[in-house]
């Protein structure tokens, strides 16, 4: 790519429960790439750190209380796609408060590491679960 690419910031999280599964969602109809398992979170907004985008858009999309303290700083994953350029930093956290329920009509599901591979996915997630799975970040 060359000239001048959009970046868009795009906060991640890989809530882990103590099982050691995570939680996928999935994009809702009417959404650029429906249909496909993503790791919960949302756009950074302007002004906004990515952790309290995490806070926020967790708290929309799942009904749940983050604090930010509690996410942890796990990966990254940089993808072009045809329109702009995501940057997005996946956050591993093992703590909240609430029960996760759906917000936004879309389908959760929670996942040992090892079976994530079987989701579609969109591109960029895909390296997430990766290194999730190398490193075994899920069972410490």
């Amino acid at each position: 790519m060359t000239g001048n690419v959009r970046l868009v910031l795009v906060a991640a999280c890989a809530l882990v429960d103590p099982e050691g599964r995570v939680l996928m969602a999935e994009r809702p109809e009417g959404k650029e790439l429906a249909g496909l398992w993503e790791f919960p979170g949302g756009k950074v907004e302007d002004g906004e750190r990515p952790e309290d985008a995490l806070v926020r858009e967790l708290g929309e999309e799942l009904g749940i209380r983050v604090d930010a303290g509690a996410l942890r700083p796990f990966a990254f994953a940089s993808h072009a796609y045809e329109r702009f350029h995501l940057l997005m930093p996946l956050y591993l956290c093992r703590s909240w408060s609430g029960e996760v329920r759906p917000m936004e009509g879309q389908r959760i599901l929670w996942s040992a590491p090892a079976d994530l591979h079987s989701l579609p996915m969109p591109p960029a997630d895909v390296p997430l679960v990766a290194a999730l799975q190398r490193k075994g970040a899920l069972l410490s």
